[in-house]
């Protein structure tokens, strides 16, 4: 890296990320470069953000003929490209009704919001919200709060209330901590910053009984699974139940910054003045968005994302038997992750970016992968190859 870039960072930015040694200028399709022209394949896609590459053209075109008509506009408005995206989910899902906001974060927080309205008018002012121990819905104060880790929350108490914090895939748990303040289970199809994690069928399945016996709604934070990530258009379809509320954001907007809580019409309680966005739903991110999930609809390209996830995994497979230190994998769809005997991870993240790999440190003994999900066949053995060769070079 430039040393003046690194200074830079150094001098004015605020030392949130613990970043990689690598100044990123350049990225098309499933590559990216950096400054000085080196070439990096990449499996880490804006943490599950760019679904479809870097600077696909169905978004680069859609960002552009949104730009150069209308950037910006209070909600006090209608806009055409919010009213598509809104219908376009609704169609392509079990839901009703759909906000636009800017993040998974604001999606998940308001997520919770809409909970407890619906807790004030149908179940007696209830507003505990019960969220799983290894979860992750934010960085904001009440997100934090309501994912179940340790080290997000030491930092910041004392915290809001209005969370508990379960076990997660232990319906007894869930049922003990139930009460007559609860008014929503908050659970992700797949704890991927928690460490993939997949929720069991049949715990799903309870949860879904039990909130429907208690009259209280369950929500899914389809941040990081949703857009086709698990092999299905939402990771919902694979469990066979249908949330009241989904949260959405990441492979949405195609690389801009887009998120959307969509729910049941029983759910959708919000009053006009009870929530709302600045810039929540603004046409360009709104085009760009729909015109992402038209493209990965009209392709297919979920079933793309669930052959390539199986290719990964065979591979992963072959690196656990051949290599004592690589313990197991897991995964789902092009959202996986590869578990070691010790605390390597930071080393093979660093030796796979020498090698022209971009991976994520998932916890000290393990890595994530969520490359595009239109990542090729050839790509993902030339990954798993840079991988490899990584790992023997510890």
């Amino acid at each position: 890296m430039n040393n003046n870039w690194f200074d830079e960072e150094h001098k004015y930015y605020m030392p949130t990320f613990k970043r990689l040694p690598v100044m990123l200028v350049r990225g098309k399709g499933n590559l990216v470069w950096d400054e000085n022209g080196k070439e990096y394949l990449d499996f880490v896609a804006g943490w599950a953000v760019n679904a479809l590459g870097h600077c696909h053209p169905v978004v680069v075109e859609a960002t552009i003929q949104q730009a150069s008509q209308l950037i910006h506009t209070s909600n006090s408005y209608y806009t055409i490209p919010q009213l598509k995206l809104a219908r376009l989910l609704v169609e392509n899902s079990c839901m009703d009704k759909v906000f636009c906001c800017n993040s998974g974060t604001e999606a998940t927080e308001g997520a919770v919001k809409l909970a407890r309205r619906y807790g004030h008018l149908h179940l007696n002012g209830a507003y505990e919200v019960i969220t799983a121990l290894g979860s992750f819905h934010g960085r904001t104060l009440a997100m934090v709060s309501a994912s179940g880790q340790t080290r997000h929350q030491a930092p910041y108490t004392p915290l809001p209330s209005g969370f508990v914090n379960v076990e997660f895939n232990n319906i007894e748990a869930l049922k003990a901590a139930t009460t007559e303040k609860t008014c929503a289970v908050m659970l992700e199809p797949v704890q991927g910053e928690g460490g993939v994690n997949i929720v069991d069928k049949d715990y799903i399945h309870a949860v879904r009984k039990w909130c429907d016996e208690k009259g209280i709604l369950l929500i899914l934070d389809e941040i990081q699974t949703g857009i086709g990530r698990t092999g299905k258009l939402f990771a919902y379809k694979h469990f066979e139940i249908e949330p009241d509320i989904m949260t959405l954001a990441k492979g949405l907007g195609g690389g801009l910054p887009v998120g959307a809580i969509a729910s049941k019409d029983r759910a959708s309680v919000f009053a006009a003045g009870e929530h709302g966005s600045t810039f929540g739903g603004n046409p360009v991110t709104c085009a760009v968005a729909f015109s992402t999930l038209e493209y990965i609809i009209q392709n297919d390209i979920p079933e793309h994302a669930a052959k390539m996830g199986a290719l990964f995994a065979e591979g992963l497979e072959k690196l656990v038997k051949r290599y004592e230190i690589a313990s197991s994998h897991r995964g789902i769809g092009l959202l996986r992750a590869l578990q070691f005997e010790k605390d390597v991870a930071e080393q093979i993240v660093l030796k796979c970016l020498e090698n022209g790999l971009l991976i994520n440190r998932l916890k000290p003994n393990a890595i994530r992968f969520m490359p595009s999900l239109i990542i090729t066949p050839e790509e993902i053995e030339k990954g798993l190859g840079i991988l490899e060769k990584s790992i023997k070079g510890l």
